[in-house]
């Protein structure tokens, strides 16, 4: 035990380790800050003046123009200096640097480090020692009590008492935490006092991981990231299974492909329904839009003349271009899309509708007027040329992928770089605060919809061009469980203002391979959505623990 607490620094000696070190680089810390006094500092200073003068609009033009000449003739002797002094600074910031290297790990941070795991010990043997003596005190307490109440009490206190322990052992170990930390930072504090703030690469590295480590919370970690962690394991798990069942390699060039350009429309899909959950609503329809866009789409661009009817009504588009055609169904997909998202957006906005019920009724209203109007039938196929034009493959290469890579980077603007994405999740953190601030509610609410129903109806023509057609009311049922899953995997929260597009990204990416590969291994459809359901429940949980957690 001795030695233990010999290899325990105190404070006072934890600074006798670090005096030498700071004396010799602070010593030379003084010269450098003198050669830079009327060098560097004064290139600074004098810079900062002339753009000062540059902004200053209540002098005359005339004025500011003499200001700034002469500054520009301190500015060149300023640099004249540094330039004199530069040799001289860097070769000192390498002697500093030379005996930080030397010195500073063997003679201090290693010390402080080792002493930290000797006081890690110590402090749990104390809190061990702590816990066998208030339990023991606890067992006295007790043996002298009869009265139930009593007991009770003496339990309560006990347990509190046990608490205490605790938090004197969280705190014991954080303190011990933060002096290793702080003697780990203190090394880059030098050095950046020496280069100005200037890292290389390496340190800049070493310094982020040491911040993750220090800041890492095991608890926090397992919450944003189990399940990340638990479908990559599954994935793997499936890597492995499929060419031993299958035959086949799961991980494939032409597979991966395969995987992208199905994931492609369905982006366009979560990407819109990610501004809803966003403000802390959701979407039930967007199966039902796909389902419109694809029997509108291929409405108008079906190959020859129309063998079903809208309301018995032919239809026959063969006399327009084909670009005009592409164009045209483009416009009714997302015109038709944003109708219906409007619709719901209003109730929402205006009457405080949850989005739950509104979108519902949509979904009844969508897919009860397609299936009435077209009885039901599938259009067939598309002209052969059109997804050549719209999705040309290049070398191989799908180009649908490059459209769900712009509608990424279009949202991800709207969401990051406009007023409309700040207000988006200012509505979505606290919609009574935000109303406050004048944002308007039922205008960002109404917005979101909108947003909604133009990628809906762009991803169902997409998807149109992708399976060349074959256009129905019932195609895209169970699609809005996968968009809306997708969202929460990818950490876009059900509370409301929460989210990023890369988590969107990455959810859309992760249930469309998880799909694929389900899939190839021949699992039924049915179990699939078995398998998306848990996946959705841990997803939702996870979220509303961390929820819980803030609070």
């Amino acid at each position: 035990m001795a030695t233990e607490n010999e290899k325990i620094l105190t404070a006072e000696r934890e600074m006798e380790l670090r005096r030498p070190i700071d004396e010799y680089v602070g010593g030379i810390q003084e010269k450098i800050n003198a050669l830079r006094v009327d060098g560097t500092d004064k290139v600074v200073s004098v810079q900062n003046k002339i753009d000062s003068l540059k902004r200053d609009k209540s002098r005359s033009k005339a004025e500011n123009e003499a200001a700034i000449a002469k500054l520009q003739g301190e500015l060149k002797k300023a640099k004249e200096v540094e330039a004199k002094n530069k040799d001289a600074i860097a070769k000192l910031i390498a002697d500093a640097e030379a005996y930080l290297k030397e010195h500073f790990d063997k003679e201090y941070y290693q010390p402080v480090a080792e002493s930290g795991k000797y006081e890690k010990e110590a402090a749990k043997k104390a809190y061990q020692a702590k816990v066998e003596e208030l339990q023991k005190e606890h067992q006295a307490a007790v043996a002298k009590l009869s009265d139930h109440r009593e007991i009770k009490d003496e339990n309560y206190v006990y347990k509190n008492r046990l608490f205490d322990a605790k938090m004197e052992l969280d705190k014991n170990l954080q303190d011990i935490k933060d002096r290793r930390h702080g003697a780990f930072t203190h090394k880059y504090h030098l050095i950046d006092m020496l280069r100005m703030s200037r890292f290389t690469f390496a340190e800049n590295m070493a310094q982020r991981w040491e911040n993750y480590q220090y800041t890492f919370n095991r608890r926090s970690f397992l919450l944003q990231n189990g399940l990340y962690i638990a479908i990559i394991l599954i994935f793997i798990a499936l890597c492995i299974i499929t060419p031993i069942i299958k035959g086949t390699p799961l991980l494939t060039y032409n597979n991966v492909l395969n995987i992208l350009q199905q994931a492609s429309p369905r982006m366009f899909l979560a990407l819109g329904v990610a501004g809803l959950i966003l403000l802390a609503g959701t979407d039930l329809s967007i199966g039902r839009m796909v389902g419109m866009g694809m029997t509108t789409a291929t409405i108008i661009m079906h190959q020859g003349v129309n063998t079903g009817g809208v309301f018995g009504h032919i239809f026959d588009f063969t006399g327009w271009s084909i670009p005009a055609r592409m164009i045209f169904a483009l416009v009714m997909c997302i015109v038709l899309c944003t109708c219906f998202t409007s619709i719901a957006g209003f109730f929402t906005a205006k009457f405080k509708m949850h989005p739950f019920i509104s979108t519902m009724a949509n979904m009844l209203m969508i897919f009860g007027l397609i299936t009435y109007a077209t009885k039901g039938v599938s259009f067939g196929a598309i002209e052969p040329s059109i997804p050549a034009m719209i999705i040309p493959r290049v070398n191989g290469f799908p180009t649908i992928i490059l459209w769900a890579v712009a509608a990424v980077a279009i949202v991800w603007f709207i969401w990051n770089k406009t007023t409309f994405g700040k207000n988006l999740y200012a509505v979505g953190g606290n919609s009574e605060a935000a109303a406050v601030s004048g944002i308007s509610v039922f205008a960002v609410t109404i917005g979101a919809f909108i947003l909604a129903g133009i990628l809906y109806g762009f991803g169902s023509w997409l998807e149109c061009a992708r399976m060349v057609g074959s256009g129905s009311a019932a195609y895209g049922q169970g699609w809005e469980t996968d968009a809306i899953a997708a969202c929460v995997v990818g950490g876009v929260s059900f509370t409301g203002g929460i989210g990023k597009i890369s988590g969107v990204v990455v959810g859309v990416l992760i249930f469309t391979a998880l799909t694929y590969s389900l899939t190839i291994l021949g699992i039924d459809t049915n179990l699939q959505f078995v398998f998306s359901g848990i996946i959705i429940l841990v997803a939702v949980t996870l979220d509303c623990l961390k929820y819980v957690q803030k609070k």
